[in-house]
């Protein structure tokens, strides 16, 4: 016997299924009727024993399909889960390898500065020796250069010249009046030990100027230290 599910104010009835009644059982097995009561219960407790069986079944097969998915599900989140997280410590892993070769970058990039910065301080000063050694070797062979420097030297300064004093180191001072004593009896030469070798000032009545080999050298020295990129300042505080 079905029962037919009825339907109303928003709810749903499950059906209920009667268990068969004793008549139609004993008009299917005439045996039954000797006793009754016995074949009632019996009908009834099979009659449970298939509810309870469906019941199981029912509720393995459920939990079968609720495990079958949960498991796609928690699959599937797992696998965001841990896509997420993997592309996240990729990321940062990623950032860290990067900030260091940044760093490696850099410590290069001073590296070859500062490398570069030193060769051309070393250049500078074997530009700066060697000129020095040829000086002092031109001087040593030519003193009276020093003369030629005055005379072009007092042709630029101005006014009255009036008495001239060409102030010298003294051994260079003895040298030129050795080698041409004729020139330098045109001058007035006075040995200064306050100069070194290589150095000369031109003394007028109103002016007074260095034209020294150092001064020049040191001017020189200072175009080249700039066209070079050069501090020329920490250039001599690291020589002296």
């Amino acid at each position: 016997m079905r029962i037919k599910v009825i339907k109303g104010a928003g709810r749903a009835w499950r059906p209920f299924r009667f268990p068969p009644r004793y008549s139609v059982v004993a008009e299917q097995n005439p045996a039954a009727e000797a006793d009754p009561a016995a074949l009632q219960r019996a009908i009834a407790e099979g009659f449970q024993e298939g509810l309870e069986r469906g019941y199981q079944e029912g509720l393995e097969q459920g939990r079968e399909a609720g495990q079958r998915e949960g498991f796609a599900q928690g699959r599937e989140a797992g696998y965001r889960e841990g896509y997420a997280q993997g592309s996240a410590e990729g990321q940062t892993r990623f950032e860290e390898a990067a900030q260091t070769l940044s760093q490696m970058v850099a410590q290069f990039e001073r590296f070859q500065k500062d490398f570069d910065q030193a060769r051309r301080k070393e250049l500078l000063e074997l530009v700066r020796k060697v000129a020095k050694q040829v000086i002092r070797i031109e001087l040593t062979l030519h003193p009276t250069q020093l003369l030629a420097l005055a005379e072009e030297a007092l042709a630029t300064m101005p006014g009255d010249l009036g008495e001239v004093r060409i102030l010298l180191n003294p051994e260079e001072c003895a040298r030129i009046k050795d080698i041409a004593p004729e020139r330098s009896a045109e001058w007035r030469l006075v040995p200064d030990e306050r100069l070194p070798l290589g150095e000369c000032r031109v003394v007028t009545a109103h002016a007074e100027a260095d034209i020294g080999c150092q001064q020049r050298l040191d001017s020189c020295m200072e175009a080249l230290a700039e066209h070079l990129g050069v501090d020329e300042d920490e250039q001599l505080e690291a020589e002296s």
